[in-house]
């Protein structure tokens, strides 16, 4: 029996599964990625925890940027509310939900590429967004076929989770920091502190502190955002003889 379930080496059978789990994700997210390069889309995965403060970083994003093609999915375990509010605020989104899956991966994503409206508007877009499932574990370990990794932390979360979910950080392209019109309100917040726990985990890691009911520091994000988009791939990259089309 152990030598068929592998329970008498369960760490040589645990990494296994997960290599090939990983390898079949990262499989289809390089074909994610060829063809957002192909069609010049600036790709974002943005991860945090519940009620962080992705959805209303996004609002904030395309109220600043009226004139941006902007296209998001929102991954949520149950409803499509997320999506729904991103609609109204001007970006054509539509919600992946997950149902008990604490994250988003590849074929995911892929899948909801399909849907016409979608895919025509995220072809066209200069901005996708990926708003992962509110998780500061798991999102962080799946490629999705994104440029760059953008964790958003809400200073109510309190100074102590860089340091408790260090993965997140660790593969992060930027923090951005949340909700700072709270801060004269939580006494026991030190936003210096919270600096130098994400630089524990991660030195010279970018972050950026906003409020989106304020506004203040998003002209940060967004030059951070212009700075993404003028780096993107233009579409040279070319498929892989394998690759098969993403709609």
């Amino acid at each position: 029996m152990c030598d068929v379930c592998g329970c008498g080496d369960p760490a040589k059978v645990t990494i296994d599964v997960h290599r090939s789990l990983l390898e079949d994700n990262d499989h289809e997210a390089a074909h994610l990625r060829d063809h957002f390069a192909r069609h010049g889309v600036t790709v974002l995965n943005l991860m945090g925890s519940p009620g962080s403060g992705k959805t209303a970083l996004l609002e904030a994003t395309a109220a600043a940027l009226p004139g941006r093609r902007l296209a998001a999915v929102s991954g949520d375990l149950a409803t499509d509310l997320d999506a729904e509010r991103l609609r109204r605020a001007g970006i054509v989104s539509r919600s992946i939900t997950t149902g008990s899956a604490c994250h988003l991966d590849a074929k995911m994503v892929h899948r909801a590429l399909h849907l016409p409206d979608l895919a025509a508007a995220v072809d066209r877009a200069d901005f996708f967004f990926i708003e992962n499932v509110g998780n500061l574990v798991c999102p962080a370990i799946y490629d999705l076929g994104q440029q760059a990794n953008v964790v958003v932390l809400s200073v109510t979360e309190g100074v102590d989770k860089p340091l408790k979910y260090p993965v997140m950080f660790e593969r992060a392209d930027l923090v951005v920091l949340s909700k700072i019109d709270l801060l004269p309100y939580l006494g026991d917040i030190s936003l210096s502190t919270l600096r130098e726990n994400v630089a524990r985990i991660r030195p010279n890691l970018p972050l950026i502190a906003t409020s989106a009911r304020t506004s203040e520091g998003i002209q940060d994000w967004l030059a951070w955002l212009a700075q993404q988009h003028a780096t993107s791939p233009t579409g040279s990259t070319v498929p892989s003889a394998h690759a098969h089309h993403t709609h």
